[in-house]
């Protein structure tokens, strides 16, 4: 039926009548005006809307959206085809009232039609002779009883469905425009979309494709945007930034010696989200991303060319069979814990706070600050909600299914062990569900084990599935290699795979994430520059980001002219990359410190899109030799039978060269790590400031050690491939050094 437009003054939007107008007088007011009613809309700059013909070329405007409006189905949830009709179903139990609205491409209001179809807790209702009409953009009003007291936050914004699939929202990253309709302290305007009439994506064999082992994963983690925006990338201008210019890389990465990326957040989010209002940090952009408005929908923004969210799509997807065709596979970040909706103080309504506060959001009504935070950003999702649950188990499996990511890295997974109040779960429904899915048990799930309230690494409920970033490995060796007393039997329990953490029921070494560096914190090169953090240009005064980095800065702080201060942090990145390569265990390494890439010391510098925060891809001579040292050793990794095990280390696998274990001032760790070919590998590691010499143990019979790595050599010396020809039976290991040495 044909629906009554009108203007309304007061409120500076359309409105439609639910009853609307009888067929006839729709058809009479369209031949008295020249135009349908539909199409006559109009937004000035004063916010109203105006009416007016609307000439061609065709488009949403010029041409009725639908033929008919029919009851619907309360599943799927969010948008779906059925025949020439498009279902809309909407997760709302406590509403007393929703309305759909749709808007053009421009996120212009362009018609309301009023819910009347409830089954259970689902509002539902089916626009026929939608499905073909390109451009059409959707959100929801969504209204009912109880005020503050009830802990719901009703609204009059228009929300983002949280089952949208695409997202319309600004075209170009860190720009705003008219299409975002900015509101000041209100925010921007994110709608829903769907495309339901392009070919499906030709992936070819890509499903079909052979998974990498897990004693074989090497992981790069690693912002998209930041990547490939600096000019020194090489990529083409409009590539820049975004999911192809991934692709134009995936030959560097699997050149690396990666066989997996971990992409920071992906899933659509504010970039601008810091700029609503003046306040210390509006001058910043955020380029990480931990601030989901929505689940279901890549990035708009990392497209190509400000071309919106179905290239998006697209793009994601030629990225990811981009990689998958080098070797490299695709983990994804996700952001369960907490949306970009903040919290009460300084709330950003988008969709979920307005439609069913209480349900999505841990929620306290006997407290005067009645948001749970456990995320420090505001607000802690709801996770083991019915719904909620069931939310993310569906947007896992449309990411996994639409787009083959191989798995998720969870950011602050303790969140999602946690009940409406954030009472701890021994048992958390979600997790458990994803666990023994018979799709997602089979994907990689990787947990960051704590939040602001637990820290379960090693104890995080896992089914034996699912892997953990062990921040324990992280501290552990950077204290030993910057010769804090009393960490080497902590070392060694590092390196042989953190039994004392994983080694049971079924759980395997490669389910500990070993790490030195993550986005949040120090870069490789920064943790061996700056025994402080220096984030000042974040604007809160240097009280943002971690002050306990267990960081080293070798001397000076900062850029030096000092050659052996330079040379020094050369030794520690080289002797931290050895250390993390030889472990047992899930290697990760960030995004720039295979070429000594530096964040000036800001230990937190999310809300950056500086040349200091983007990859950088033209190399001076000394980060040149980083990046050829950390190719050389993630081949060597690759390729010697004695690493990259999927079983932890014994007695007959590891013999340690030391009589001295209990003397915390012994900064000194020798062991050699058998093969089954007979081609051992020694190593050292010196974390005292002065040379100490070992004798060498003898080689397996019929063989020499030869000398692979000297972190004290330069480059290129620093590595030879296949080793030396030999070297003596004694060897002097320099201070704050190591080396490796190869039975030949």
């Amino acid at each position: 039926r044909a629906s009554g437009v009108v203007q309304s003054t007061q409120q500076g939007r359309v409105q439609a009548r639910t009853a609307g107008l009888p067929q006839a007088s729709a058809q009479a007011n369209t031949r008295e005006h020249g135009f349908r009613l539909r199409s006559g809309l109009r937004h000035d700059r004063s916010g109203l809307f105006t009416m007016r013909a609307v000439a061609s070329p065709p488009s949403i405007k010029d041409s009725p959206l639908y033929t008919s409006v029919l009851p619907g189905e309360p599943q799927p949830l969010g948008p779906s085809k059925q025949g020439g009709a498009v279902n809309f179903a909407l997760y709302a139990k406590y509403a007393k009232a929703v309305t759909l609205v749709l808007l053009d491409s421009q996120n212009n209001e362009v018609d309301q039609v009023q819910l009347t179809n409830k089954t259970g807790d689902v509002w539902h209702v089916a626009l026929d002779g939608l499905s073909g009409t390109p451009g059409v953009c959707y959100s929801y009003r969504v209204s009912g009883d109880g005020g503050w007291d009830s802990g719901m936050r009703w609204t009059d914004r228009l929300l983002l469905d949280p089952y949208a699939p695409l997202v319309n929202g600004r075209r170009n990253f860190g720009k705003r425009d008219e299409i975002e309709h900015f509101e000041g302290k209100e925010g921007s305007r994110f709608t829903g979309t769907f495309d339901f009439e392009s070919e499906p994506f030709d992936w070819g064999e890509d499903a079909q494709r052979k998974r990498v082992a897990w004693k074989d994963l090497v992981v790069y983690e690693m912002p998209v945007h930041a990547f490939t925006a600096s000019p020194s990338s090489g990529v083409p201008e409009a590539l820049r930034g975004t999911y192809m210019g991934v692709a134009e890389k995936a030959s560097y990465l699997a050149e690396l010696g990666v066989t997996a990326v971990e992409l920071l957040p992906v899933f659509e989010y504010d970039e601008m989200e810091f700029q609503r209002h003046p306040n210390p940090r509006d001058h910043m952009v955020n380029t990480w991303g931990y601030s989901h408005i929505n689940f279901f929908a890549p990035m708009s923004r990392f497209a190509t060319n400000g071309q919106g969210s179905a290239a998006a799509a697209r793009e994601f997807k030629e990225m990811v069979k981009s990689l998958h065709t080098a070797g490299v596979e695709v983990l994804v970040d996700v952001v369960y814990n907490h949306t970009a909706e903040a919290d009460d103080h300084d709330p950003y309504t988008l969709s979920f706070r307005g439609i069913e506060s209480k349900t999505y959001y841990m929620t306290d009504v006997t407290q005067q600050t009645q948001l749970i935070n456990y995320s420090g950003c505001g607000n802690t999702v709801n996770a083991n909600h019915p719904m909620v649950k069931q939310l993310i188990i569906d947007s896992l499996v449309h990411w996994v299914t639409e787009y083959h990511v191989d798995g998720f890295r969870f950011d602050l997974a303790s969140c999602l062990c946690r009940d409406e109040m954030g009472k701890a779960m021994p048992v958390p429904p979600l997790i458990e569900a994803i666990s023994k899915h018979p799709l997602l048990s089979k994907v990689r799930l990787i947990a960051e084990p704590w939040d602001l309230g637990m820290y379960q690494v090693g104890s995080f409920p896992n089914w034996d599935v699912w892997a953990e970033w062990n921040g324990m490995y992280r501290d552990d060796l950077r204290c030993f290699i910057k010769g804090d007393p009393g960490k080497k039997r902590a070392l060694a329990t590092r390196l042989c795979g953190s039994a004392d953490l994983y080694q049971n029921h079924n759980r395997k070494p490669y389910h500990s994430v070993n790490f030195v560096t993550a986005h949040d914190g120090f870069s490789l090169y920064d943790m061996m520059a700056y025994n402080d953090k220096h984030n000042d240009a974040n604007g809160e005064s240097n009280r943002d980001g971690s002050n306990d980095n267990f960081s080293w800065n070798c001397g000076v702080e900062g850029p030096t002219d000092d050659a052996n201060v330079n040379a020094l942090r050369q030794r520690q990145m080289r002797n931290a990359l050895l250390i993390l390569l030889l472990s047992a265990g899930t290697p990760m390494i960030l995004m720039g410190d295979e070429s000594s890439l530096t964040h000036n010391g800001n230990n937190n510098w999310y809300g950056h899109d500086q040349p200091w925060t983007q990859m950088q891809w033209q190399l001076g001579e000394a980060e040149a030799g980083m990046l050829r040292f950390t190719r050389e050793l993630l081949k060597l990794r690759h390729q010697h039978p004695a690493l990259g095990r999927d079983t932890f280390l014994g007695s007959q696998d590891v013999t340690w060269h030391e009589s001295d274990w209990e003397n915390d001032a012994s900064h000194f760790l020798a062991f050699t790590l058998h093969a089954p070919d007979g081609s051992d590998l020694y190593a050292a590691f010196n974390a005292h400031g002065t040379q100490v010499t070992v004798d060498l143990p003898a080689p397996p019979s019929g063989k020499s050690w030869c000398r692979v790595v000297d972190t004290n050599l330069p480059s290129p010396r620093d590595f030879t491939p296949g080793g030396n020809k030999g070297v003596d039976a004694s060897y002097g290991v320099s201070g704050f050094s190591s080396i490796l040495l190869m039975a030949k």
